[in-house]
């Protein structure tokens, strides 16, 4: 067979071009950077002004500790989330949760943080204690908002629900200390508590936002989610879908993404809340992939006293 030789110069065009497309291949592969997307952290609050363009990303959540150093405690972390959860574990004895105001009707935003559904109540600036509350033992912590992952965050006995609510609440100084989570798959009638909604807001292509970043406040020039002001729920309802917790899994954990505080008390409902079909083509609709890979269980103490 008979090959051709190539010119110095058409050698030299075609090296530079396989050593480009390499190149991009390796970003795309090997970095855990999404572009378009802003740094998310688990506590809702709406107030902070600041935009920070995001270094990470939900499918690349292996790099995470690598990225920079504030983020080393994803890697290295003893009490990482999500964990898998089964039915193995059996199920929580203590830090049983009571509720209290959670009767009330409450006011707030209704928007898409980038990547799903989120809700954030209003407040007073730097106030949170006259919030919605959770207790348990000797701890008390104040509703800040909720948002939705899709597909859930943790996986029970080996099954991952469509999407998962995270109601996120903080101590008397605003920050994130507990996570009530609750998984969410359809079902053959509606949930009242969506029922109370405005009309899904969309993830918006381009810049997303933070839970507890004000999507009023990007740049001008980028993409905005709406904004739903002065939005009234009961808080409730929720409860009511999973019997307010009656029966749960607890353990110790984190934030499900950089930078992956530890410290957080978290509640999982073994009552899975089921939606109508259409309701949860709603939330699916608005959602974009939003799952950190499920953690090694270290020292979780799962359903320990």
């Amino acid at each position: 067979m008979m090959y051709q030789r190539l010119s110095p110069l058409r050698s030299l065009f075609l090296f530079l071009h396989l050593l480009l497309a390499t190149s991009v291949l390796g970003c795309a592969d090997h970095t855990g950077r999404q572009r378009g997307r802003l740094s998310k952290r688990e506590g809702v609050s709406g107030t902070n002004p600041s935009f920070i363009t995001a270094d990470w990303a939900y499918d690349a959540s292996y790099n995470w500790g690598a990225i920079q150093p504030d983020y080393a405690e994803c890697q290295t972390g003893t009490q990482q989330s999500p964990i898998a959860l089964s039915l193995t574990n059996g199920l929580s004895q203590y830090h049983h949760p009571t509720f209290e105001g959670y009767e009330r009707k409450v006011m707030g935003n209704w928007t898409n943080w980038g990547y799903g559904p989120s809700f954030t109540l209003d407040h007073p600036p730097d106030e949170y204690t006259g919030l919605p509350c959770v207790h348990w033992d000797e701890e008390v912590a104040y509703l800040k908002g909720w948002h939705i992952h899709a597909p859930a965050d943790h996986s029970v006995g080996g099954d991952r629900s469509k999407a998962e609510m995270h109601l996120v609440h903080v101590n008397a100084e605003g920050d994130e200390v507990a996570v009530l989570a609750i998984r969410l798959d359809p079902g053959t009638s509606t949930m009242p508590f969506f029922e109370q909604l405005p009309e899904m807001v969309p993830f918006v292509t381009g810049p997303g936002r933070s839970p507890d970043q004000d999507p009023s406040s990007a740049p001008e020039g980028e993409n905005k989610p709406e904004v739903v002001k002065d939005v009234e729920m009961d808080m409730s309802l929720v409860l009511a879908g999973v019997y307010h917790f009656n029966e749960f899994w607890t353990y110790k954990g984190s934030l499900t993404s950089p930078p992956c505080k530890e410290g957080i008390r978290w509640f999982m409902a073994r009552t899975i809340a089921f939606t109508s079909v259409d309701q949860m083509r709603a939330i699916l609709g608005a959602c974009t992939y939003s799952a950190r890979a499920e953690q090694e269980v270290w020292l979780h103490e799962i359903n320990s006293a």
